[in-house]
This record gives C-alpha cells, sequence and structure tokens, in this order.
C-alpha cells in the first residue's frame, strides 16, 4: 500500500516508521472522525454535495466490513488512517481523494486519539462501577464483623469488615472522579488545526466538533496538534487506580493465607502448585500487584518521549498510543479481575474476631476509660501498656490486677475494653459510608 504523503521509505525504516500495528485498534474513531470531516466539507461546499455522500456511503460500508469480518485491515499500511483512505478511494474513485481537504494527519490523528481514549475511559468506569458495586455489597453483608485495624503491619485497634472495604470504595471512587476529569479536559476536537497552523477553507470548526461528541474545538492550533496532556493525565489517574488496586491485591494475599485466614478466595482466582498437592496460590491477586508497576513505566515512557520536544508535531509523538494503550489494557483486566474475585471471596469472621482478641487493640480504650475517670492522658497511656505487659487479654484480667496497676480501675472498665463495644464507641460511621457508596453507584446509572 502506498504512503499517503507519496514518499517512499526504505526498507530498513519501514518497520520503525509503521504504527498500523498499534493504532489499527483507532478504526472505529478513525471513520468516525472522517465522516464528520467529510459532512462538514460538504455542508459548507468545500466539496461537492455528491462527493460528500460518496465518501459518506464508502466509509460507512468500510465501517461495515470491518466489523463483520468481510475486510481485514491490511497490516503493510503505514498505518491506519492510510488504510482507510487508500481503501475508500479504491471504492469510490476521484471523489476518496477529497476527503483529506482541510485536513492533516497530524489533527486527525490528535482527534481519532482523543475519541478512543474517550470511550476507553468510559469502559473502564463501567468496569470500575462494578468493582465499587461488588465491595459495596461484601462490606455490607459484613458490617459489623469485628477485625483489627493495622498500622505498620500491627495490630492496633478494633474495626469492622465492612468499615475496612469500605475504605477500598473510596479508592475507587476518587479513581472514578480522575477518570472523568481527564475525560472532560480531553474533550475537546483538534480537527481544524490542520498539521499546525489552521487552514485557509472556510472550515466550520464547531461543526466538526458537535458532530463527534466534543465540548468545542481545540482554540490553538498548535496546541491542538501537539498536545498530548489527555494521555499522560490518564495515565496518571490509571496509575493512581493501579496502586490501589496494588493494595487491596496484597491485602488479598495476606488475608487468605493461613497465618490470617480472615478470607478464602474462590477456585477461579487461586492457582495449583506443580509439586505441592495443598497449595491454593492467590496469583491473580499477585498478577495486579505486579502489573502496577507496567503502568507505572508506560506513565513513565510517555512524560520521557514529551519531556524535550517543541511545538508543533513531531514524530516522536507516534510513541504515545503504545504507552496509553498499554495502560489502558492492563487497568482494563485488572480491574475486570478484580470484581468477581471479591464478590466471590468467602470472608471467616470468627478467625477476625480471634485476630481481634488476641492483640491488645482494646489497650487504647483502656487508657481511655482512664482518662474519663480523671487521669491525666499520659499516666494513662503508662497504666494501660503496663498492664498489656502482663501479656493476659484484659478481657481476663481480675479487678484486683487492674486495681494494682491503678486504684481508680472499678468494674465498669470491662465494658471499656469489650470488642464490640470499642468499636460501638468509636461510631464508625459505616452506614453513612455505605450510603456515599450507594449514591455514587445510582449517579452512575
Amino acid at each position: 500500500m502506498n504512503n499517503l504523503w507519496g514518499g517512499t521509505v526504505a526498507d530498513a525504516a519501514r518497520a520503525l516508521n509503521s504504527s498500523i500495528e498499534v493504532d489499527s485498534r483507532m478504526w472505529r474513531e478513525d471513520i468516525a472522525g472522517s465522516l464528520a470531516h467529510a459532512a462538514m466539507l460538504a455542508k459548507q461546499g468545500i466539496i461537492s454535495q455528491a462527493d460528500g455522500a460518496a465518501i459518506r456511503a464508502g466509509l460507512t460500508g468500510i465501517l461495515a466490513d470491518i466489523e463483520s469480518g468481510e475486510l481485514a485491515i491490511d497490516m503493510t499500511a503505514e498505518d491506519i488512517h492510510t488504510f482507510v483512505e487508500m481503501t475508500l478511494t479504491a471504492r469510490i474513485g476521484d471523489a476518496g481523494k477529497r476527503l483529506h481537504t482541510a485536513r492533516s494527519r497530524n489533527d486527525q490523528v490528535a482527534t481519532d486519539l482523543r475519541l478512543y481514549t474517550r470511550r476507553q475511559i468510559d469502559e473502564l468506569l463501567t468496569l470500575l462501577y462494578d468493582a465499587v458495586a461488588a465491595i459495596h455489597d461484601k462490606a455490607a453483608a459484613y458490617k459489623d464483623a469485628v477485625m483489627p485495624g493495622y498500622t505498620h503491619l500491627q495490630r492496633a485497634q478494633p474495626v469492622t469488615f465492612g468499615h475496612y472495604l469500605c475504605a477500598w470504595a473510596m479508592m475507587l471512587i476518587r479513581d472514578a472522579g480522575r477518570l472523568m476529569d481527564a475525560k472532560k479536559r480531553l474533550n475537546w476536537c483538534p480537527l481544524g488545526a490542520c498539521a499546525l497552523a489552521g487552514t485557509s477553507f472556510p472550515i466550520d470548526r464547531e461543526a466538526t466538533a458537535a458532530a463527534l461528541g466534543f465540548s468545542g474545538p481545540v482554540l490553538n492550533s498548535l496546541d491542538a496538534v501537539s498536545d498530548r496532556d489527555f494521555c499522560v493525565e490518564t495515565l496518571s489517574a490509571l496509575s493512581l487506580l493501579m496502586m490501589h488496586l496494588s493494595r487491596m491485591a496484597e491485602e488479598l494475599v495476606l488475608w487468605s493465607s493461613l497465618e490470617f485466614g480472615f478470607v478464602t478466595l474462590s477456585e477461579g482466582f487461586v492457582t495449583g502448585s506443580s509439586i505441592m498437592p495443598q497449595k491454593k496460590n492467590p496469583d491473580m491477586a499477585e498478577l495486579i500487584r505486579g502489573k502496577t508497576g507496567r503502568v507505572y513505566g508506560d506513565l513513565t515512557a510517555l512524560l520521557t518521549v514529551l519531556k524535550g520536544l517543541p511545538l508543533a508535531y513531531n514524530k516522536d509523538m507516534q510513541e504515545d498510543k503504545q504507552a496509553l494503550f498499554d495502560g489502558l489494557d492492563t487497568a482494563a483486566l485488572c480491574l475486570g479481575v478484580l470484581s468477581p474475585m471479591v464478590a466471590g471471596m468467602t470472608p471467616h469472621p470468627e478467625a477476625m474476631r480471634k485476630a481481634a482478641g488476641a492483640g491488645f487493640i482494646n489497650a487504647t480504650d483502656c487508657a481511655d476509660w482512664l482518662v474519663g475517670h480523671g487521669v491525666p492522658f499520659r499516666e494513662a497511656y503508662a497504666v494501660a501498656a503496663g498492664l498489656v505487659h502482663r501479656g493476659k487479654p484484659l478481657e481476663e484480667l481480675t479487678l484486683d490486677e487492674y486495681r494494682a496497676a491503678s486504684p481508680v480501675f472499678d468494674e465498669t472498665v470491662y465494658a471499656a475494653v469489650d470488642l464490640d463495644a470499642c468499636v460501638r464507641r468509636r461510631q464508625l460511621p459505616l452506614d453513612e459510608e455505605l450510603a456515599c457508596i450507594e449514591a455514587f453507584l445510582a449517579d452512575q446509572h
């Protein structure tokens, strides 16, 4: 297939120059952008109505044929834009050669990439909502299951499993907000900027922007073709998302171990060992954790490509898609696994309760009881620490043992160190948290 620009590329350079193996996935967006552009050209009288109709019919036919599998994308073409235009010209003749009037591949590529990223963000948001819904349902089902909360991976204070899972949901809700913000900022149309300085033809940039669902045209033509902030911002949001998924995955790895025993992952999300028959390895959680670094690498790669480029377009920017597409694909893959993995896991409240009762996580409540009875906090802290050093659960200490540590103690201390009472006194706003998550999910539908 020939090059759109009419020149030739040395055989040794052809593979380096070609991008179709990466950008061929944007065929829907390329055809959509070309349909909007052709309609505008015909409306403005830049091409004839007959040519506009022929282009529309030809592009619609190419779209249908690719969707049905009747037309295979030619992977020897330089890029998807070349393939679509050359195929169109082969089918409808000279009218196809008029499609590129008042357009450059620079604004065409930028438009396609914004359209594709917008669509992928929408698909990612759907996966995010599914993950939040799965977490919400598990949190609601186990909202009263007492477990230890941790700092430094040491048992710290009592919380509930529902409260813990709500923290996961809050992370993902922020991720959704960042992706929605990125989508809002990318939703501006580069078409009409041409190579870098606009065009002398009487085009209607507002019309093409509206036809493609953009908020409007990008105002500055140099910025329109050189801006890849939206790619970086999307990858930044994906990096934070993957960081959150990795932290969740790490906790699933810990919780599903025999040492914790807080949850059992369903059979579909664990694997066996090739040598040890007893093993159930949390491979899917580990892979999510591992793939986080891949998305970080995509972000770093793109930032490095862009860091020294002068305005406007430079061929270096062809590297934007590989990094962005890989980040989008990886995040979607991991989110698609997280939701059913959370939905299918079996929590073990009895193991959580046992762990909560063995780590003196009610020591702060013991100190707080003393404070409530007039003891300064630092003194109360020291008394509670002394009781912990006895090595006997606070619930099992006799009143004499308590009074040996401080004469202030009376029998009401037992209610203070009861784990369920500890959680209740903290007034963890679990119902409000669940309602917040439900409102988020309702807003999206």
